[in-house]
């Protein structure tokens, strides 16, 4: 420890006391960030004053990593749940990924390996790929990974996290769009040949991961945070199928998994299972106004403001007590339509699309990168006093305005 940090940590009555551990992670996915700029949509901060450029205001206000998700080639898709938000092929992504590389995030990047959204529910093989044998896909899905990266690094971009696979509970790569049940059935999970068939899907691209970004975490995505012997299970078999990886990755919405009583079940276990693994909540969210359609989960909060930034602050408090947790995501953050002429609606962004205002939990989700111990949450900017003021970095601030500063030895979170 140098000098400087030795006066501080007596400044502040601490000792041994990490002011920002790197290794905590607290960002959003962001895909969708260029279609509502073009749109003309306006953010504004918590004070309602318009921002210049969100990924610089998304920094400093505590920020430090993004993810981006990739679709194979999302034009071929033609089913009849197309969907365009499911835009993101790797022409559409280099820019968006150079901008969050220079303004210092980290970046994750999710590959879908299909042409549409991959999730439970479907996993489906890319148009262009869907009369691949088996062992072609293995080929493809190595070559595929491995030039994707390629492409990337040549252009300006290497991502700090890699998933090969979005929410792959039960497989990937189940065959084309209206595929039959015969069919499906040779690759949806259930048998020991169909986990044998996804390891090797993903131990061919984590292998084109490594050769090619050999700094990079890889990331496997679940989602069964609701049901433990299901999450548990799967991670089991990635120890006996030998996938290397390097984080857990979970979805956790509470409309659709349960309360925070679940998620924390779910996160105890893993880290008594698997000690070796660090764990990210890769997506998560709660509304800001209205109830989110087909959800059937009782919830502890109002759908509201307020409620989104009390389900933020019960998260936060609840990853703080899981040591093995070093990463936050918060899903379609940047959703805005405000001032554009955007249809559809997202009920559960950090921004008021009937505003453009950011929302308080956007303040309130950043507080986790600041890393172990408590944050007081208050309402009122600084009250005055004598007592000093310091930055994440350590640096004295006279007139703390807006930001998680640290006080009389406790991190304290001004709005």
């Amino acid at each position: 420890m140098n000098l400087k940090k030795i006066v501080l940590s007596l400044a502040i009555g601490l000792q041994a006391f990490s002011l920002y551990p790197l290794d905590r992670y607290v960002g959003g996915d962001i895909s969708l960030l260029p279609e509502y700029e073009n749109a003309g949509a306006i953010y504004k901060d918590l004070k309602g004053e318009p921002v210049a450029d969100l990924l610089p205001f998304l920094k400093e206000n505590g920020m430090n990593a993004m993810r981006v998700r990739l679709f194979v080639n999302p034009k071929d898709y033609n089913g009849g749940d197309a969907d365009p938000n499911a835009c993101q092929d790797l022409d559409y992504i280099i820019p968006l990924c150079k901008r969050i590389k220079e303004q210092g995030f980290s970046l994750l990047l999710d590959f879908h390996y299909s042409d549409t959204w991959a999730d439970p529910a479907k996993q489906w093989t890319p148009e262009s790929w869907k009369d691949l044998s088996d062992e072609q896909l293995y080929a493809k899905i190595y070559d595929y990974t491995k030039e994707t990266l390629k492409t990337l690094k040549e252009n300006g971009v290497t991502p700090d996290f890699i998933q090969p696979g979005n929410e792959i509970s039960f497989g990937m790569l189940w065959g084309a769009y209206g595929s039959s049940d015969n069919e499906l059935k040779k690759t949806y999970m259930g048998s020991d040949a169909n986990w044998e068939r996804l390891g090797k899907l993903l131990n061919q691209a984590i292998k084109g991961c490594k050769e090619e970004c050999p700094a990079a975490k890889i990331v496997i995505h679940t989602e069964r945070v609701s049901d433990v012997a299901v999450q548990n299970n799967f991670y089991n078999w990635m120890g006996k199928l030998n996938v290397e990886y390097d984080v857990i990755g979970l979805s956790y919405y509470p409309y659709f998994h349960g309360n925070m009583d679940v998620l924390n079940a779910a996160l105890t276990s893993l880290e008594s299972e698997f000690p070796e693994k660090n764990i990210m909540i890769v997506e998560t969210g709660y509304p800001y106004k209205w109830e989110v359609p087909g959800t059937d989960q009782k919830v502890d909060y109002p759908y509201s403001e307020s409620g989104q930034d009390e389900f933020a602050k019960e998260l936060v408090e609840t990853l703080e007590n899981h040591s093995k947790v070093n990463g936050l995501f918060w899903w379609w953050l940047e959703y805005n339509a405000y001032n554009t002429k955007l249809e559809g609606w997202y009920n559960a962004p950090l921004f008021d699309s009937t505003t453009g205002k950011a929302c308080m939990a956007l303040k309130t989700i950043c507080s986790f990168a600041a890393g172990a111990g408590a944050v007081d949450f208050i309402e009122s900017t600084a009250d005055g006093n004598n007592d000093r003021w310091y930055d994440l970095n350590g640096r004295e601030v006279k007139d703390p305005k807006q930001g998680i500063f640290i006080q009389n030895r406790k991190k304290i979170l001004i709005r």
